[in-house]
């Protein structure tokens, strides 16, 4: 399959173009939010910036202070279906582009990303390296009261390799896998005589 180029923030059009099974490379500014912003945002609160189009990375990176400046030397995905108490939430309210991490999410967020349009991007776990490479600008650290790991990070990257494996369509790779899963192990556990 042909690599899609796709520059954040995304419009609701841009995204609702992008299919399960798409592999895409990501250029422009993308927020970092793990835990601690999640339940932050979800409970009500503002974001400190404009959400709207803007890839949601699940990623607590590992930053160094060079005088006034930050750099990311490890941006490796956390585990999203940390987030599905929060996400469909944070999709209603802030109206991102799309959701970004590891193992994908569930129906409600799903849902969400079908309701008011958005995409998941899945990314390689153990590469953490590799992706700090794609950052190229930190534009800013917000609510860092929450920890540096666990604040949002707005950064600029370039080419940004992931996976699209759920789409607006109310399509889901990670159902599909788990479903054919099911039916293999079922066929291994009760073969036909």
């Amino acid at each position: 399959m042909a690599l899609t180029r796709i520059h954040s923030p995304l419009t609701r059009e841009a995204s609702s173009r992008l299919r399960t099974g798409e592999r895409v490379s990501i250029s422009g500014r993308i927020v970092t939010a793990r835990d601690r912003v999640h339940a932050f945002l979800a409970a009500g609160n503002p974001s400190p910036l404009d959400l709207t189009g803007l890839i949601i990375y699940h990623c607590g990176p590992v930053s160094l202070r060079q005088g006034q400046d930050w750099r990311i030397v490890a941006a490796g995905p956390t585990t999203s279906q940390r987030e599905e108490p929060y996400e469909a939430e944070i999709i209603r309210r802030f109206h991102p582009g799309a959701i970004m991490g590891k193992g994908g999410m569930g129906e409600r967020t799903l849902a969400a990303l079908e309701e008011y349009g958005g995409v998941y991007l899945h990314l390689t776990g153990g590469a953490a390296a590799f992706l700090a490479a794609c950052v190229t600008e930190v534009r800013g650290v917000y609510l860092s009261e929450f920890g540096l790991p666990e604040a949002m990070w707005e950064v600029t990257v370039a080419d940004l390799p992931a996976l699209v494996t759920m789409d607006s369509h109310r399509r889901s790779l990670h159902r599909e896998v788990e479903r054919q899963s099911r039916l293999r192990l079922d066929s291994l556990l009760n073969p036909v005589p």
